[in-house]
């Protein structure tokens, strides 16, 4: 009888761990969940961020996603802390291309991309477009090409700054290609796009939301993009894939994350949500208008995409001798 009651006693106990998981998805969230944006206001990261925080708040019965922009570092700040937060589901990271740029990129970034974080999904993309002055003589990339090689070192191009993913792109062209243009760092994709604008540089590499409603008011021309396929917002727009360089890709990525360690239970319940929000006309509508592709990839998907991007960027990095600012 002693015995029966003790191998009852065991087998609840092990029911129990493994509905505790399940449970715990079905509760979850108790409590706002915080999602940190690692740069300030109003970039592309911060408008994915928004947009769904506001669609999650819904999905998940009005319990709240809250935003918390923590900039600084070319993003390592908000990065870090939240590598240190509690792996409990209630502190999340949203980040761009800078999650798999700055490992390389600085000489300490303070966080292991791998290591320190659980992915979720990689909820957009963005290509970066290469876009010139009304006035630039090539009309598209093939001439653009001949245009560079018959002229080295003497076209300038504009970027959001050192090590930022349209810099990244243009240096990655520039091996592909073999052409010599000179960086211009400017302080964000606002800026870099209006000094095209404006005629103070004469070729802007820029993620596609900035430029986007320049290009189609006819203010600035977009010669290609660097995604594998034509972006939605501008199907008019051929890909560097097809305008020679095979399998040429660049884009900007807006990742979500949790610490290493948040249960699985919890992440796929996350990541379910998320592409449920990502699925609703609406918001999908919003954000293929600005220049975003959805993707809202599973957690191996997403894990497997961040190990291929850190390898891709390192070789450019290296290669074109690359250092933050």
């Amino acid at each position: 009888m002693k015995n029966t009651i003790s191998n009852f006693a065991a087998m609840a106990g092990l029911l129990a761990g493994f509905m505790t998981p399940i449970a715990l998805a079905q509760d979850y969230p108790v409590k706002p969940v915080k999602i940190m944006i690692a740069f300030a206001p109003g970039g592309p990261s911060d408008i994915v961020g928004r947009l769904l925080a506001q669609k999650l708040t819904e999905n998940f019965g009005d319990k709240p996603f809250l935003i918390e922009n923590r900039p600084g570092a070319g993003g390592n700040i908000g990065i870090q802390q939240v590598a240190k937060a509690a792996p409990d589901g209630y502190t999340l990271l949203l980040v761009s291309s800078a999650f798999v740029i700055n490992p390389s990129l600085y000489s300490n970034a303070g966080f292991d991309a791998v290591k320190d974080f659980t992915p979720i999904t990689l909820a957009v993309t963005s290509p970066n477009v290469l876009v010139v002055t009304p006035s630039f003589p090539a009309r598209n990339m093939n001439e653009f090409f001949s245009l560079i090689k018959a002229n080295p070192g003497k076209y300038d191009y504009a970027s959001p700054g050192s090590g930022t993913g349209p810099h990244l792109s243009a240096e990655l062209m520039k091996l592909r290609a073999q052409i010599d243009m000179a960086h211009v760092p400017y302080n964000g994709g606002g800026p870099a796009v209006q000094a095209v604008l404006a005629g103070q540089v004469p070729i802007g590499f820029s993620a596609l939301p900035p430029a986007v409603p320049l290009v189609k008011a006819g203010k600035i021309r977009a010669l290609a993009v660097t995604s594998m396929v034509r972006a939605p917002s501008l199907p008019e727009v051929a890909t560097v894939a097809e305008s020679g360089i095979p399998d040429f890709e660049g884009d900007t990525l807006q990742l979500i994350l949790a610490p290493a360690g948040t249960p699985p239970a919890i992440v796929a319940r996350l990541q379910a949500e998320i592409a449920r929000a990502l699925a609703v006309p609406e918001l999908r509508e919003k954000l293929i208008a600005i220049g975003f592709t959805i993707v809202a990839s599973t957690p191996e998907q997403t894990a497997h995409k961040i190990r291929s991007e850190l390898d891709k960027w390192a070789r450019v990095i290296k290669a074109g001798n690359i250092k933050a600012d």
